[in-house]
This record gives C-alpha cells, structure tokens and sequence, in this order.
C-alpha cells in the first residue's frame, strides 16, 4: 500500500472520527494500531483498546464535568482524609456511604461537629464520589442557599430556583445552623429540605447540637419539622469537639523540624 494511500486512510478515519464525535479514537488509533503490532495483538483486541481508551476518556471528561458543576469551594477527596489521625471517625461506615446506597435509598447524611473536625471535608468527599457515579452534585452553603432563594422569590423567580435545586441527585448544605436565620429565610430553606424529603439524597454539615437548632431558628415549629425530614433515615456521623485540622497542622509543623 503507497505512502500515499495510507495518509489518505487516516484522514479519513480521522474524519470518521471527529463526525462521529470520538475524539479519542481519532486521537490515539495511529499510535495504538502501531502498538497492537508490536505487541502482536489481533483486530478484536486492537479494537477493544481502542474503544476502551474512549469510554473512559469519556467517563473522566464526564467526572470533571460534574465535579466543576457542583461549585465544590475546594476539591477534597476521602482518600485525602487521614482517617489515622482521627481514629474516632466511623471510617468503614464513611467509606461505605461512598458507595453511594444512601443515594439511591434517598437517605440524608449529616456530620455534627465542631469547627475543624473534618466535616466539610468528609461531606465533599462524599460527593465527589456521587460525581464518580455520574450524579448531579451540588455543593452550597446554608447562607448562601437562602440567600439565593430570596433573591429568587424577590424576582419572582422562586418556582423556577426551587426546581432545579429539586434535580439535584445530591445536595450538600454546609454550616446548617452556623447563624441566626429570619423566620421567612427559614421557611424557604425547609422548602427545599421537605421538597427532597425521601426523592433525593441531601448531606449536612452542622456544628449544632440538634437540641440548640432553636437558637438558629426561632420558629421552633418549623425548626422540628425541618429536623424531622433531615433525620428520617439519616445517617448522622458525630465528628467530636477536637480539631482535626489543629491536629493536621501540628503533626505537618513537627514534621518540618
């Protein structure tokens, strides 16, 4: 076969490629079909390479999409945590949710804990790997939350926020309860919680005793039935009063010496 005809082969297979949107295929076929010959593979195994290199190509574009989309404010994984160095966590149990059960159960997760103890941290990491299984993730803050829906319902525009927030296969709500919140911010936020309430998945973090939620929100009807939807099936994971992230510094500090 001419020099000639070859290039001629693989532009059009390139071509075939691009119209076909595999931009891996068309990427990498030269150098893989030139290794399928030294290594003496056939057709069939050459070609499963190949499609192979594009499907998880795929799936890692996917991941980073979905992690890029979930507004993470920095991106934590579980297998960053030093379980190690806070032996009081229910890793195994932690390590088990990223499997990813309490999502399709619809099951609620919350970390209580003070500030430091690797919430933030574990609730991310949690949701990373709902990103590794495809999920629609989205990370945001309590306050940041409400203060959307209220800009939302001053526009009119409170319908249209709610149900998106409502496609979500996870949520994760950070610092529940960090601050005093008016009765009308509360009830949109509850409006999310209840609407999710045993359909989608949500994660809290909080560094209130359930007991003192009242102090955040006044109402203290709408405090018990927005505690009620949270804990129903949850999986609450206590993360203690000693500062994991203190640990963490001085164990880098001593470390350095």
């Amino acid at each position: 076969m001419s020099v000639a005809t070859v290039a001629v082969q693989q532009a059009t297979i390139r071509q075939y490629a691009k119209d076909l949107k595999l931009a891996t295929v068309g990427g990498q076929f030269l150098l893989m079909a030139e290794e399928a010959v030294k290594q003496k593979h056939g057709h069939l195994s050459y070609l499963e390479a190949l499609l192979g290199a594009e499907v998880e190509d795929r799936y890692q574009h996917g991941v980073a999409r979905r992690i890029t989309e979930a507004h993470f404010p920095k991106v934590k994984t579980l297998e960053d945590f030093a379980f190690s160095d806070a032996p009081h966590l229910p890793a195994a149990q932690i390590r088990n949710l990223a499997e990813g059960g309490y999502l399709s159960r619809s099951e609620p997760v919350i970390f209580l804990g003070e500030t430091g103890t690797g919430k933030t941290h574990m609730a991310t990491g949690l949701a990373i790997a709902a990103c590794r299984q495809r999920k629609r993730v989205r990370f945001t803050t309590a306050a940041q939350l409400v203060n959307e829906l209220t800009e939302a319902k001053n526009k009119s525009e409170l319908n249209r926020v709610t149900n998106r927030w409502m496609r979500y296969e996870l949520i994760v709500i950070d610092e529940m309860a960090y601050v005093a919140m008016p009765e009308a911010a509360a009830e949109l936020l509850f409006q999310i919680i209840s609407g999710r309430a045993e359909r989608a998945a949500v994660i809290v973090t909080t560094n209130l005793p359930f007991s003192e939620w009242t102090t955040m929100f006044p109402n203290a009807r709408l405090c018990k039935a927005m505690l009620d939807r949270l804990t129903d099936q949850a999986h609450i994971i206590e993360t203690g009063n000693e500062s994991y992230r203190f640990r963490r510094t001085l164990k880098k500090k001593g470390g350095s010496k």
